[in-house]
């Protein structure tokens, strides 16, 4: 028997990522350009289907779409000096352009607040210009040491959203909104469970005055940040002096916010639903919901089974594999690791007996059933594998998210667990947001994922560190 080309993922998970993704054909690396992927098409109608699942609930909710320049000038970042420090890292900058020095270089977009203060001050003169809700669809750059497909690459895709507001409240409003609409379509759309939380001060995106998260769990026991939204206060509003008159008559600094989700949801997919054999995606956003493999051995036997097949597959809007020189079990193979979620198989017998074979991608269930049925059975396959994959991953969660009453707890849970064998755990503990206290995490290579926005852990407590009372646990897991 031929070894899998797929590790097993309690061999080594990191490895049986790569190798899900690439024989998937969801992506393989663009080793032409460092820290690049080359997005396939089963990869890119993943991403579409998301894109239209987030779009559709963006513009329902007054956003609209723009498109901002790839490059901005670099003095731009340097106005929001918390901004600037936090991305200096990551920046790639141009200084040559058609042959020439510039007077002054451009960065290559890491995100678009600064640019996005630059045009409202020109958009926004008075409170009847407010709230102002854009959205924009498009590529970033930041320089990464190390890449893995999906979950970090220098290059990848997102949407940001950029609002601004006549006061507070109404931005922080703004704020949860989105993170409900990114847990919504995590949970409702990918069949991924997220607690929803906010983000510490030391682990908020730079510039803002509060972050919120959606942090996943994949198969490992991993964090992943799935989304954020933050609340950037006045902060780029001051930097790009972006006024309005109020209506009573006097100038204020517009309350801004920002948000996005990028490609790496295609990475916490993977993570949280495949398998051994390959990838496994949830029906509502698989390209291809069902695909019909024809069984037959003999010419005469061909034109029968072929135009049987062929009205089914135009009845269930299923893909008919028509490829010449395949056996049925290589094709039963390639449609496995490229995550289908239903097969039907059909074969002369089947057509003469009025039946047909369904078969589940993700319990790999087989069930000869009457061909009358397929549509009906197709439609009630599809909802019963979305609420499963949800229902899996979500006693996933909860079996791995434990308690600690001091550091020490925290300390051993996290050493005593082998996260790239799928040990990690989400460790809930009373901590006082505190950079000091942060700090001390990261001792044990994880991290602060987030305060959560409900309290489902006993309530109020002391801090493990400090001793001081906090309101609620936080999230602190090793994360991707």
């Amino acid at each position: 028997m031929a070894e899998s080309p797929i590790t097993p993922r309690d061999k080594d998970f990191a490895t049986w990522y790569q190798d899900v993704v690439l024989q998937g054909d969801m992506a393989e690396p663009a080793e032409i350009v460092k820290g690049c992927m080359v997005i396939k098409p089963n990869g890119y109608a993943v991403w579409e289907a998301l894109q239209r699942e987030l779009d559709t609930r963006f513009k329902a909710t007054g956003h609209q779409n723009i498109y901002l320049p790839l490059l901005i000038p670099q003095s731009f970042l340097q106005k929001e000096a918390e901004h600037v420090e936090g991305f200096a890292p990551e920046l790639a900058v141009v200084t040559v352009a058609g042959g020439k020095e510039l007077e002054e270089p451009y960065v290559i977009r890491p995100t678009s607040e600064t640019i996005v203060g630059h045009f409202f001050a020109r958009w926004i003169q008075s409170y009847r210009d407010l709230p102002l809700l854009m959205n924009q669809w498009a590529n970033v750059i930041r320089w990464e040491l190390r890449t893995r497909m999906f979950l970090r690459t220098t290059e990848f895709l997102w949407q940001e959203g950029h609002t601004a507001h006549a006061n507070h409240d109404e931005a922080l409003v703004e704020v949860l909104r989105i993170l409900d609409l990114y847990a919504e379509v995590a949970e409702d759309v990918m069949a991924m469970p997220v607690v929803k939380g906010a983000k510490s001060q030391s682990e908020k995106f730079a510039g803002a005055l509060r972050s919120y998260s959606i942090e996943a769990m994949m198969q490992n026991g991993l964090a992943l940040q799935a989304g954020t939204s933050h609340d950037l206060g006045q902060n780029f509003g001051k930097a790009f002096n972006v006024q309005f008159q109020t209506n009573e008559g006097r100038l204020d600094y517009v309350w801004q916010t920002s948000w996005g989700v990028s490609t790496r949801l295609i990475g916490g997919l993977i993570m949280t639903h495949s398998d051994d054999k390959g990838l496994v995606l949830p029906p509502k956003v698989a390209p291809r919901k069902a695909v019909i493999v024809p069984i037959f051995r003999k010419d005469e036997e061909r034109s029968v089974v072929m135009e049987k097949a062929s009205a089914l597959a135009a009845s269930l809007g299923a893909h008919l594999d028509t490829r010449e020189g395949l056996s049925p079990g290589a094709k039963f193979f390639h449609w496995e690791r490229q995550g289908v979620p239903v097969v039907f198989e059909i074969g002369p017998r089947d057509v003469a007996a009025g039946k047909m074979v369904i078969k589940r991608r993700d319990t790999g269930s087989k069930e000869i059933i009457p061909q009358e049925e397929a549509p009906s059975r197709l439609a009630s396959t599809l909802e019963a594998m979305q609420k499963d994959l949800y229902a899996r991953a979500q006693q996933r969660l909860q079996q791995n998210t434990v308690l600690a009453n001091s550091i020490g707890e925290v300390e051993e849970i996290l050493r005593d667990v082998s996260a790239e064998k799928g040990g990690g755990k989400f460790v809930m503990a009373h901590l006082k947001d505190d950079p000091a206290n942060d700090a001390r995490i990261k001792e044990f290579k994880a991290s602060v994922r987030n305060i959560p926005m409900t309290d489902s852990f006993d309530g109020p407590g002391k801090c493990i560190l400090t001793g001081e009372p906090v309101d609620r646990r936080v999230v602190i897991a090793k994360a991707y």
